[in-house]
């Protein structure tokens, strides 16, 4: 099958080439992201490929659509943004790669919680300059912590196990309980006992209507001083103005971003030599207390092997059977 894949880099090439080995697919590689302007560069391709950034509204799909596409693949999980409903009253399919790599993201958020509790980052520098004291670098145990998780799917329950054995005591939410969670002995519990009582708390759900801006201002209200808040699931499950405003009252204590409301005109670019334009983005840079990576969770030999073969896989199914186990449904 001809497949347009949007949003490429070098590593997107080198793991989809290889797992294309065998498969014979068509890939033809485009930097720019999909969206109502360039869905024309997929004129005549049976089906796009597309990522985290890529903006698949009604007005995309219908241009895809006219253009003779039937089917939209992601490589990703999350499926925010496509817009389901017009893509189904388009006539296309929508495939996901529902896990790649939870260990992946797992592994890197208990990195990001630990790289603020223990400033590493200051300390990095620090020595690199010369200056080897320990003012300002002081920071807690794990053990005996509370530890608030949000979201007990395949990645929030690898954090919740791997939070088990550093002797944290665990708080989780979610709208469908995890039997593998229920099994470690941790306890679910509501929104309000998350925010009030969890020295760290941990997204790990998807964006939809409900979750988003979940952390916003009468979310920080209710949380304790001094709070870490740590997000490597979907950026606007967070209100970054609110946060600002908690980070400067001193409500919040510490943050870590993997990912970003407004990160598609930022990630996956080197922006080193331009001026960015996002004030909110720019603010949250200038705490000391505030680390930003970005969106490099997933980012391992793993998952990106996985991911580059499940896509194919899902593209495969799609062409010899018209439909797919990882179609998502309206």
């Amino acid at each position: 099958m001809k497949v347009a894949v949007f949003s490429t880099k070098a590593f997107d090439r080198q793991f989809l080439e290889a797992a294309n080995l065998g498969k014979q697919h068509d890939l033809v590689f485009f930097d720019p992201h999909l969206n109502k302007d360039t869905a024309v560069l997929a004129a005549d391709f049976p089906a796009v490929c597309i990522f985290v950034n890529d903006q698949v509204d009604a007005a995309t799909l219908k241009v895809l659509a006219s253009c003779g596409t039937k089917l939209v693949a992601l490589r990703c999980a999350g499926f925010n943004n496509v817009d389901l409903k017009a893509a189904a009253e388009f006539g296309l399919s929508v495939v996901r790669v529902p896990a790649y790599s939870p260990e992946a993201v797992a592994e890197y958020t208990i990195a990001m919680i630990l790289t603020l509790n223990r400033k590493l980052y200051r300390a990095y520098n620090r020595v690199r300059e010369g200056n080897f004291s320990l003012d300002g670098l002081m920071g807690f145990n794990l053990h005996g912590r509370t530890v608030g998780i949000i979201g007990t799917g395949r990645i929030g329950a690898i954090v919740t196990q791997i939070l088990q054995g550093f002797g944290c005591k665990l708080l989780v939410y979610d709208v469908y309980q995890n039997p593998e969670v229920e099994a470690l002995g941790v306890k679910y519990v509501e929104l309000s006992e998350i925010f009030s009582k969890s020295d760290i708390i941990s997204l790990h759900c998807p964006l939809t209507p409900e979750t988003h801006h979940l952390i916003n201002a009468d979310a920080i209200e209710q949380m304790k001083p001094g709070v870490m808040l740590i997000n490597t699931s979907r950026g606007a499950l967070i209100n970054a103005k609110a946060v600002t405003r908690g980070l400067k009252s001193g409500k919040i204590g510490s943050l870590g971003l993997d990912v970003y409301e407004k990160e598609s005109d930022l990630f996956f670019e080197d922006l080193s030599d331009t001026i960015i334009q996002d004030d909110v983005f720019l603010r949250l840079t200038t705490f000391p207390n505030v680390l930003i990576t970005g969106h490099q969770a997933f980012f391992t030999e793993e998952a990106l092997r996985n991911i580059a073969e499940t896509t194919l896989g899902n593209i495969n199914e799609f062409e010899k059977t018209g439909s797919c186990k990882n179609l998502i449904k309206v």
